[in-house]
């Protein structure tokens, strides 16, 4: 009997206290809550490991690069702890017939993920891209054919991207259109997991959601995890707040940009774009492109290379900018109403602090005359010191 991923955890040299954390860091990274931890725990105690079949089409290795900088888990804790990753070209120690015998004994047995990155060409029967003599679409079916489910990682693979932009020279097919035109794949479902590149944790995170529940994660009607593509990027942004002020960087220099406004009129395209980037993150959650500075570009919508050109505002804000607005107006503005209200307060507590003074002096209670001319107290002598 196969070992399960805790078992072969222990193996490795995992402690019960690192396991737990990965469970816990999962839970967390799906949006499950404190309640799934349990759940998770005694999945991974019971269940193996997946297997998993990963395909690198048309496409640039970007996706790859993302998946293997996966944070929670660490991509080294699902390949050897919780997948049984038994062909990727980019990882795998073995090549030619001994890969390729590996991943015709998988397909034989059934039962496994398929995750598939980049686009499908069709144009002259395929040959824009040829693996081991077969062409990228004859690898997908025949891929697909034992499949529990087939991920579509990456905007190539749900869409075409780069590839199947205008005017498309390779013709080139996102996943599921292919498997849609086949009689015997139509039924295969297929996650999509957009983005250039999609974040990591999405698919790690749809990996273990299928091994704690045994079911593919809760889609959009777009096909893609609810738990990662439910809200658009502009709902969590870290600048929204001066979207809602009319604060906008207009240049990539100006005074706005080093003040962190929003960069909406720089062509960003956060509203319209639904994706967890400004709540997961990358690099463990380290940031991403707005926060870095630079307006989202919507990779993880259909034909976002083909909705205008990048930097380019594609419709007017809903808030409108301050009357004669300008970078430095705006900062100069602040600085003199700080100014300002610097001198009233100073001014008001001035006023406050003499009243009470003379007040004082005035009221026989605290030891003063009323027909005292003196409006300050009077400074005591060397005599009336206690220390000489």
């Amino acid at each position: 009997m196969q070992d399960s991923c805790y078992q072969q955890a222990v193996k490795r040299g995992v402690t019960r206290r690192d396991f737990l954390k990965l469970c816990t860091a999962t839970a967390a990274m799906l949006g499950l809550g404190a309640t799934a931890v349990p759940k998770i725990v005694q999945a991974l105690e019971a269940n193996p490991p997946v297997s998993v079949i990963y395909l690198n089409l048309q496409e640039c290795t970007c996706c790859s690069e993302s998946f293997i900088r996966s944070g929670h888990p660490l991509a080294s804790e699902l390949i050897l702890d919780l997948i049984t990753l038994e062909y990727m070209d980019v990882l795998q120690a073995g090549a030619g017939s001994l890969a390729e015998n590996a991943k015709e004994r998988v397909i034989h047995k059934g039962g496994y993920l398929l995750v598939v990155e980049g686009s499908v060409p069709t144009a002259a029967d395929g040959v824009y891209c040829t693996i081991g003599g077969k062409t990228c679409e004859d690898l997908l079916k025949e891929a697909a054919a034992g499949a529990i489910a087939v991920v579509a990682y990456g905007t190539c693979a749900t869409d075409g991207c780069v590839q199947g932009s205008a005017p498309n020279p390779t013709s080139a097919q996102p996943v599921h259109k292919i498997l849609a035109n086949d009689p015997d794949l139509k039924d295969t479902p297929v996650i999509k997991v957009p983005g250039c590149p999609p974040i990591s944790e999405v698919i790690t995170g749809t990996i273990v959601q299928y091994l704690t529940f045994g079911k593919l994660p809760e889609l959009t009607p777009e096909g893609r995890p609810m738990a990662f593509y439910s809200h658009t990027i502009h709902e969590t942004c870290n600048r929204r707040a001066f979207f809602d002020m009319g604060l906008f960087v207009r240049d990539f220099d100006d005074e706005g940009a080093r003040q962190g406004w929003c960069l909406y009129l720089m062509g960003c395209r956060g509203p319209r774009t639904k994706n967890a980037c400004a709540i997961t993150g990358w690099n463990e959650g380290t940031s991403y492109p707005i926060k870095s500075g630079h307006p989202c570009l919507g990779c993880s919508e259909d034909k976002f290379y083909d909705q205008g050109p990048f930097y380019t505002t594609l419709e007017a804000p809903d808030i409108a900018p301050p009357k004669d607005y300008t970078p430095h107006k705006v900062v100069a503005a602040t600085g003199v109403s700080l100014a300002v209200g610097g001198a009233l307060g100073t001014l008001v507590g001035t006023s406050l602090f003499n009243a009470y003074k003379k007040k004082k002096s005035e009221s026989p209670e605290e030891g003063g005359t009323v027909d005292s001319d003196e409006s300050e107290p009077k400074t005591p002598g060397d005599d009336d010191m206690l220390c000489k």
